[in-house]
């Protein structure tokens, strides 16, 4: 195996468009992250990151190959390599950013949404290594979800297969941002625990460090220090906020049966005050045959470069695709 053989892994978010060098082991050889200014046409974006690339790969020595490139964006669907209706991206209804890319390069070119990249990053370079189904969720402002059943994604008929983010969890509850109501995501995720935060401290009277910040201003890692400090507030609102999820966890494993579930992104950070009580509800909502036999993990990529690390796991599987074909 040579060594020297390299792809490149594109993650593309709202405010900053990241790009990465890595190696078949996942090691990130070089990166650099340029503002995605989102107002533009995606066009000057590709030829942005192109040029990226390209300065890049001086740095790298000399003989490295370029085998593939695999890219993470919001709404992005695998079969079409197309974004559709991205959010804080002003690109229109679809842009082909697989065909942008072909423009500059030949080499094999895929394109999956941030926690489909995630899943394929935890198979190939994180804690699901040797695994065939593991289910990823990612906790941030929302709640993303990639599912991996004997060894590849769920894409479903049009793409878009795995949104257990939008699933319902109470048809009456709160308002979520894809229209619907009781959406999980504003329940488990950075925004949903603020939430409950806020919910918890009109229903109680106890005192709270939490009373002091604005809810404008409050941030789930606020919630974490303070759980972690005892607050009964904030455990409060990781016990409810990992019942939650657990019970939905466990409706997840009825379908799939995956061997493990990894939590990934900014929540996860909260570690054990998350982990812990969420593995509990889940294994107490499984169907009896499943109880104790599904693992919750943390996620074992590095949250720093995780998502470009993600997306250069496309690029290998979709060299490895292309290779068999």
């Amino acid at each position: 195996m040579d060594s020297k053989e390299y792809v490149v892994g594109i993650d593309i978010g709202g405010t900053t468009t990241s790009v990465g060098f890595v190696d078949r082991q996942g090691s990130l050889l070089a990166e650099m992250v340029l503002d995605t200014w989102g107002a533009q046409p995606a066009a000057l974006l590709v030829n942005r990151v192109c040029d990226a690339i390209t300065r890049l790969e001086t740095s790298l020595s000399r003989g490295c190959r370029l085998r593939a490139i695999g890219i993470g964006a919001p709404n992005a669907n695998y079969h079409r390599g197309t974004v559709e209706n991205p959010v804080n991206l002003n690109w229109g209804p679809s842009t082909n950013l697989v065909q942008l890319f072909q423009e500059h390069f030949t080499v094999p070119l895929a394109i999956t949404n941030d926690a489909n990249a995630a899943a394929l990053g935890e198979l190939l370079f994180g804690g699901a290594r040797g695994m065939k189904d593991v289910i990823v969720i990612t906790l941030g402002t929302g709640l993303g979800s990639g599912i991996i059943v004997n060894g590849g994604l769920v894409y479903g008929a049009d793409g878009f297969a795995g949104e257990l983010g939008h699933t319902v969890v109470d048809p009456a509850g709160r308002f979520c941002a894809c229209g619907n109501r009781g959406c999980l995501e504003t329940y488990v995720s950075a925004t949903g625990l603020c939430r409950t935060v806020s919910e918890l401290l009109a229903e109680r009277c106890e005192p709270s460090p939490l009373r002091d910040i604005c809810f404008s201003q409050l941030t789930s890692r606020q919630v974490s220090e303070a759980a972690s400090r005892g607050d009964g507030i904030a455990l409060a609102a990781f016990d409810k906020t990992a019942r939650i999820l657990g019970m939905k966890l466990a409706d997840a494993v009825a379908h799939t049966r995956p061997e493990a579930i990894f939590l990934a992104g900014g929540l996860a950070a909260a570690g054990e005050l998350l982990r812990e009580p969420a593995t509990r509800y889940m294994n107490e909502f499984l169907f009896g045959p499943y109880k104790g036999k599904v693992k919750l993990l943390l996620s074992a990529v590095t949250e720093g470069n995780g998502a470009v690390r993600g997306a250069a796991a496309l690029a290998w599987q979709e060299l490895a695709v292309t290779t068999r074909s």
